[in-house]
This record gives C-alpha cells, structure tokens and sequence, in this order.
C-alpha cells in the first residue's frame, strides 16, 4: 500500500470555511489547507486563538487568512447571512466549508439534564451548521468543485449513558 502524498498547490485559489478553527481538529485542518495553498476563513469565538492560528499559517508563508469572530451560541439568522455577503464582497465564492465547532455539554442523565444546555449543545452542534450552510449554498454554487464536511463523534453513533445534547447532535449531523 502507498501513501498519498496531496500535492503542494492541491487547494491553490481555493477559499475554505472552517469553524472551530481556534483549537483541536479545525486549528489541524485550517492550517493543513493553508498548507496545500487554500485561502481559509478562520471561524470561532475566542478570537486570541483564531489570531494565533493565523499567525502560525502567515508565517510559514501561505496564503493569508482572515478571521471571523462568531460564537455560534448566539448567532442569528442575519448574522450567518452577513457573513455570506462579507465573502461574497471579499472572495466571490466558497469552495469549502468545515463543520467542526461544536460544544459537549453536559454528561448527565437525561431526567437531570438542564434543558438550557440542551437548547445551547443542540443549537450549537446542529442548527448552526444548519443555518451556516444554507447561508453558504449561493457561494458554494459558485464553485467549480465545491465541499462541505462535518465532523463528528464515535459518540453519534452508538448510545452512550449520559452524553444526552452531544450525541443526539453528532447523531444529527450524520444523518
């Protein structure tokens, strides 16, 4: 067996969304397409992380990204769509977007699960996608090879006491 190597330039002149770029998966991934020449938009509420992963991928010399501060806890319709023009006017299109924010919640019993958490890790984990995406389809269209991946959890897929919100959210987005 062989292993791929992707080429250098496999995303140049490439623009790719990633949320949940400040840390973990996406903080990896943002810096791997920018790595391989995409242009990405780093995406995530804490904004001193995003800073720091844009310094990391400006200083090893690719394409310069741009941040989005956006806690998606709290994001409004408008915002997703304000969002979609910002890129529209700045890049013209989009040909990638990440899944990857996300929150856990609580691990507890679903008879003692607080319900506010429940509404934040479901809103957070699958109706922000949700609304992400449907912001993004217009640009994605625009595309001549456009992809939207979720990440997900081993938790989506098999019933695990006490992790309520998370894995009906993970479940969500796989189905």
């Amino acid at each position: 067996m062989q292993d791929y190597q992707a080429p250098a330039d496999l995303l140049k002149d490439r623009i790719i969304l990633v949320t949940g770029a400040g840390s973990g998966i996406g903080r990896t991934a943002a810096k791997t397409y920018a790595a391989h020449g995409a242009t990405v938009v780093l995406v995530g509420r804490t904004v001193s992380k995003l800073e720091s992963v844009y310094d990391e991928i400006e200083a090893a010399g690719h394409p310069k990204p741009a941040i989005v501060p956006m806690n998606f806890e709290g994001a409004a319709v408008k915002d997703y769509e304000e969002l979609a023009m910002t890129l529209e006017d700045n890049f013209g299109k989009l040909d990638g977007l990440l899944h990857n924010a996300g929150i856990l919640g609580d691990r507890s019993p679903v008879e003692m699960y607080d319900p506010e958490t429940w509404n934040k890790v479901m809103h957070v984990n699958a109706t922000a996608p949700f609304l992400l995406s449907r912001a993004m389809i217009p640009l994605l269209r625009m595309s001549d090879a456009a992809s939207v991946i979720f990440t997900s959890s081993g938790v989506g897929r098999q019933a695990k006491a006490y992790w309520g919100a998370y894995a009906v959210s993970k479940f969500a987005v796989e189905a």
